[in-house]
């Protein structure tokens, strides 16, 4: 095991293998700036190559053995996982800064993936239809692809890498991730842990490096499968590039998503909802929490000065810190970008209720803290209430009935998850029906997806192209259908014609 401050190299088809770039990159803490977690490789063309032949001779080898065999692997690697949990998730809070808990979450939700697509390496089921001439039968059955090129974002370095990674190995492609520049050692330890579990060799490699790697991923002819975790704008040329070349492209971008809050709402759980799905992960999840829209009552006045007091209360600090509810952002980059939505919002004529600043003060100084922000005042065609700020900023949007709430949540280019907390079931359903996205909740906030488990997880609009991540929708994005005719008759039969 390779540990903190050390030089990584690349993991190709589980050999360790020094870059041929001779270059790196550093990677710190965000929570503290003086602690550097590692120095990681600029990977290059000729890497990539080396990884593509093993893995070309790998998979013609992988996709023979038998999905339940292959599972095995999936099992074991959830073992491993549950025993390491503890350590995995303090290299995960430190690579990211998310609190301790969360962090805790994120890697049983790799547990959990790999139990479930364990158990689907008994039903990768295809179909069986009813021919149109006697003794003759059709079947469908799915196939494995082969190479995939699995390029994933920094603020879930653990289980989105799995999401991909286990429906691919399952189904019997191999894989090579990119894991973000911002933690990139948390995607290293998931390959690690795959061959400890019995991956043969080629079956994934793990590379480092910028996104002029992860382009070079997408453009090799041996990738056949892209999926990819990023932004839209990054999601567009991606997707633009797998159209040129034919091959299968899975995208999860953007969110905008938004809390409708109705006049007969549970205010107490709404609270608890609109605190957790703002400012968990500091914001920084493709599901958070962006928009509250509260429709105008006796109540929403004192609700949102409830809200930005409790909001001015969270403590925020060192993940690593058992206390610890918002940690720092990713990079100073992205804090600044993130103070940027907030001054630009204050000039459209947004009021701060709390918030807005960033945190310094003792070891606040170490990182990239950022008040927990809420703020009020916001039009539906503001920036702050139609453009993803991926940090801990909440803007309140005040509607005056259920239709315009509706309309209000749906302003947006993207369609990943949307909430209504009410009590009214027909407008529960309705919403729930109504949101232009892959997501709803009722009465919980906009966070949360149980991937780990046989939910699809995807959205709408410019948030993807109609993949899915979790359940047993993943395996499409890995999979292609072969059909089958069986003619046992002994003769000349022509379909349509006799």
């Amino acid at each position: 095991m390779q540990t903190a401050t050390t030089t990584y190299k690349n993991n190709i088809g589980g050999k360790l293998t020094e870059s041929s770039s001779k270059d790196y990159f550093e990677k710190y803490n965000p929570a503290d700036k003086s602690e550097l977690l590692g120095k990681f490789p600029k990977s290059n063309a000729k890497d990539l190559e080396e990884a593509i032949k093993k893995a070309k001779i790998a998979f013609e080898k992988w996709k023979k053995v038998p999905a339940p065999k292959r599972a095995e692997v999936l099992l074991k690697a959830a073992e491993i996982t549950t025993k390491e949990k503890e350590e995995l998730s303090q290299i995960l809070t430190k690579e990211t800064g998310k609190p301790i808990v969360e962090a805790r979450g994120e890697i049983q939700e790799v547990i959990d993936t790999y139990h479930f697509f364990a158990g689907e390496g008994r039903r990768i089921f295809g179909t069986t239809g009813q021919s149109e001439l006697p003794n003759k039968s059709v079947i469908t059955i799915r196939q494995p692809i082969g190479i995939c090129g699995l390029i994933t974002a920094w603020n879930f370095p653990s289980a989105v890498p799995s999401w991909k990674i286990a429906p691919a190995l399952l189904s019997g492609n191999v894989v090579i991730l990119k894991s973000s520049k911002d933690a990139p050692l948390s995607g290293y330890k998931l390959i690690e842990n795959l061959y400890k579990a019995g991956l043969p060799e080629g079956c994934a490699s793990v590379l480092f490096g910028t996104g002029e790697f992860g382009d070079l991923i997408v453009r090799h002819p041996e990738t056949k499968v892209i999926s990819i975790t990023g932004s839209v704008e990054v999601g567009k040329m991606v997707y633009e590039t797998c159209g040129r070349m034919l091959k299968k492209c899975a995208l999860e971008l953007g969110g905008k998503n938004a809390i409708v809050a109705l006049e007969d709402a549970n205010q107490e759980l709404l609270l608890d909802g609109v605190l957790w799905g703002a400012f968990g992960t500091t914001g920084q999840r493709c599901t958070s929490t962006s928009r509250l829209i509260i429709q105008k009552s006796s109540w929403s006045n004192s609700f949102i000065e409830k809200l930005a007091t409790t909001a001015k209360k969270l403590i925020v600090g060192n993940g690593l810190n058992a206390n610890t509810q918002v940690g720092p952002l990713i990079t100073e980059k992205h804090r600044n970008n993130v103070h940027g939505f907030v001054e630009r919002a204050v000039k459209e004529g947004g009021n701060v209720l709390t918030g807005g600043k960033f945190l310094t003060g003792k070891d606040l100084d170490k990182g990239w803290f950022y008040e927990p922000t809420i703020i009020s005042g916001i039009k539906k065609d503001m920036e702050l209430a139609t453009t993803e700020v991926f940090g801990p900023v909440l803007a309140v949007i005040e509607v005056s009935n259920f239709e315009e709430a509706i309309q209000v949540a749906n302003n947006v280019e993207y369609g990943l998850s949307c909430a209504i907390y009410t009590k009214d079931v027909n407008k529960a359903m309705s919403a729930a029906h109504d949101f232009e996205s892959g997501i709803a909740y009722i009465n919980a906030p906009t966070i949360g997806a149980e991937c780990g488990g046989a939910t699809a997880f995807g959205g709408w609009k410019n948030t993807g192209n109609g993949s899915r991540e979790g359940g047993i929708t993943a395996l499409d994005t890995y999979t292609q259908y072969k059909t089958i005719y069986i003619d046992y008759s002994d003769r000349l039969q022509r379909a349509q014609i006799d």
